[in-house]
C-alpha cells in the first residue's frame, strides 16, 4: 500500500462518525419534513399557526423538530473539528474512537429526545457527548499548539 492509499484509507476512517452525523442530521430533518406536511396536507395544522416558528405542532412533531435542530448546534464544532484536523494530519486512532463515541451520544441523544424525551436520561447523554468534543478539542489544541506531529 503506497502512502497515498494509507492516507485515504485514513481519512476515510476519520471521516465515517461525521457521515454517521450527517445521515443522522437529514434522517430526522426529513422526518420532521414528513410529519409537518401531512399535518398541513390532512388541515391538522394551519399555516398561519406556525408560519412564523409558532411551536403550534403536536408533541411527537415538536420532538423530532427539536432533536434535528438539535444536530446542528454541539456537532457544528465536531464538524470543524474533523475538518481541521485532517487538514492539519492531527486525526489519529484516539481522535477516531472519541469520534465514535461523540457520534454515539449524539444517535442516542436523538433517539431519546424522539421517544421519551426523558431530560433525565437526555441530559446526561448529552453531556457525555459534550464532554467527549471537549476531550477531543483540548488533545487537538494541546497537539497544534507544542507542535506535535
Amino acid at each position: 500500500m503506497t502512502t497515498m492509499e494509507s492516507l485515504t484509507m485514513s481519512v476515510r476512517l476519520v471521516l465515517l462518525p461525521l457521515f454517521v452525523e450527517v445521515l443522522l442530521t437529514f434522517g430526522l430533518f426529513f422526518w420532521m419534513a414528513y410529519y409537518r406536511v401531512t399535518l398541513i396536507r390532512s388541515r391538522a395544522v394551519h399555516p398561519r399557526d406556525i408560519a412564523l416558528r409558532e411551536p403550534n405542532w403536536p408533541p411527537h412533531v415538536l420532538k423530532v423538530a427539536n432533536a434535528a435542530h438539535n444536530q446542528l448546534e454541539l456537532p457544528l464544532l465536531f464538524y470543524v473539528l474533523t475538518i481541521l484536523a485532517i487538514i492539519t494530519r492531527h486525526a489519529d486512532i484516539v481522535f477516531v474512537v472519541l469520534a465514535w463515541i461523540f457520534v454515539l451520544a449524539r444517535l442516542a441523544h436523538a433517539y431519546v429526545h424522539t421517544t421519551s424525551n426523558r431530560i433525565s436520561v437526555r441530559g446526561p447523554v448529552f453531556g457525555i457527548g459534550l464532554l467527549v468534543l471537549l476531550i477531543m478539542w483540548v488533545i487537538f489544541m494541546v497537539r497544534i499548539l507544542a507542535g506535535a506531529p
